[in-house]
């Protein structure tokens, strides 16, 4: 069904691929940058205004956050995917009702999930590594992310489907107030008001509420396609939404897992030190690592479109823009990460030397893993984006928990604890060569028959 809303999506048709990958890229990409940086400010606020253990309480709680991430990912990657296709197909009512399906299955899981994490929050910390010194900052932050989680949850879906509308500046402009607010926030809640771990997990979840209501303004454009719909429930949508958005789920999942892997190493390896040093080369490869998901965000919907309109010489030339930035970033950040690592790490004001020392010494090794990780977090995204969900979590799952976690085991007792940084540098690698072999064994990667 056609309608004048598709007129809206022309430019997908005909535009030179490199111009919209850019058009795409840069407001994508600049998002990611300000999220990450907020990321970093976040650790150094929670750093110098609560001390160390309250960072590292923090990071131990992470892996909730990186749950929460992982449902807005997977609802809203897997509804968006659904959505660009069928208007690639000019089916304009039928982008509608997954759109609207998409929102109601991601308020109905995180609910139902959030009151369960909040029934056994202490067993939560624990299992995620927390000891009786973390444990009350873990505690206090998981409070009130949990309790308000379903905010940050809409606001991603939401941005990912208005990215896919044709939108990217908004989409951009909603995580850019995010960022902003809650860099402010952060400041007024744990410097003034002295609400300590608290306050910075209401300063997120405050301002993603805001950068919330920045995107509902998508609504009010003209052109916009995206609207809500009666709601009808169809459960081979429901369905397609949950398969096709599995491997974004599993991304964020892994992170949870793999987090927690890394927390008890460092625990069992470095004590305290390890966990904090950790937590911020963790923050810094966090801010690292969004550079890539933005490059794999732009790349979605002009694979997702043109694979829906079968414009299948338009879709492999994205997916070469796409990884050849990947690349390109990947060097950027090692280089960053080598000559400018110490003085990244000194700002978050690091007293003990053993810690400063580790620190460093983990972001040397750690951040290796970037010659690898862009070109294998494309190419998940691209099987993603054409609904061969099969090899997108085949690459999720080798890049993260399948080679992680007996890394983890192996490393730190050949290596040390230079073998647990070095852990996603083998993992990475081992990835890139299982896609290089799959992508030769079916011509270049390219598989064009519909599922």
């Amino acid at each position: 069904m056609a309608g004048a809303g598709s007129f809206a999506h022309e430019d997908l048709r005909t535009k030179s691929i490199n111009k919209l990958f850019v058009s795409y890229l840069i407001p994508t990409v600049l998002g990611m940058v300000l999220m990450s940086i907020n990321i970093i400010i976040d650790g150094i606020m929670v750093s110098r205004g609560v001390g160390a253990n309250a960072l590292a309480g923090v990071n131990i709680a992470l892996p909730a956050f990186s749950i929460i991430f992982s449902i807005s990912l997977w609802i809203g990657m897997g509804g968006a995917t659904l959505y660009s296709i069928a208007m690639g197909e000019n089916n304009i009512e039928r982008a509608r009702s997954i759109f609207s399906q998409s929102i109601t299955l991601a308020i109905v899981i995180v609910g139902i999930l959030m009151a369960l994490c909040l029934w056994q929050i202490e067993d939560l910390a624990y299992l995620f590594g927390a000891n009786d010194i973390i444990l009350p900052y873990t505690v206090e932050y998981l409070e009130v992310l949990l309790t308000f989680g379903v905010i940050y949850v809409l606001e991603n879906v939401l941005s990912i489907f208005i990215r896919n509308d044709g939108n990217p500046r908004l989409a951009t402009m909603g995580l850019v107030t995010t960022a902003v607010l809650n860099i402010g926030f952060n400041y007024i809640f744990i410097f003034i008001n002295g609400w300590g771990v608290k306050g910075s997990a209401l300063a997120t979840i405050l301002s993603a509420a805001i950068g919330f209501g920045v995107l509902l303004t998508h609504f009010l454009r003209k052109k916009s396609v995206l609207k809500w719909t009666k709601l009808h429930f169809e459960w081979k949508v429901i369905k397609d939404i949950l398969t096709i958005g599995f491997p974004s789920f599993v991304t964020e999942m892994s992170v949870a897992v793999i987090t927690i892997g890394f927390n008890v190493a460092f625990i069992a390896f470095a004590g305290e030190t390890g966990v904090a040093a950790f937590a911020i080369v963790n923050s810094i490869h966090s801010m690292t690592l969004l550079l890539f998901f933005g490059v794999g965000a732009a790349m979605q919907p002009l694979v997702s479109f043109h694979y829906g309109a079968q414009l299948y010489e338009r879709l492999k030339a994205a997916l070469r823009i796409a990884v050849k930035t990947a690349l390109l970033f990947g060097g950027m950040a090692i280089v960053g990460g080598l000559f400018f690592g110490k003085y990244i790490v000194m700002m978050f004001d690091v007293q003990s030397e053993q810690l400063l020392t580790l620190t460093i010494t983990g972001i040397s090794l750690f951040f290796l893993q970037y010659l690898f990780l862009g070109f294998n977090i494309v190419y998940a995204e691209y099987y993603q984006s054409i609904r061969q969900t099969g090899k997108a979590t085949l690459i999720i799952l080798s890049r993260g928990l399948l080679l992680v976690i007996p890394l983890l085991w192996i490393m730190p007792n050949l290596l040390g604890v230079n073998g647990i940084w070095l852990v996603p540098v083998a993992a990475e690698a081992l990835t890139m060569v299982g896609i290089i072999i799959m992508n030769r064994r079916v011509g270049a990667g390219i598989s064009m028959q519909k599922v």
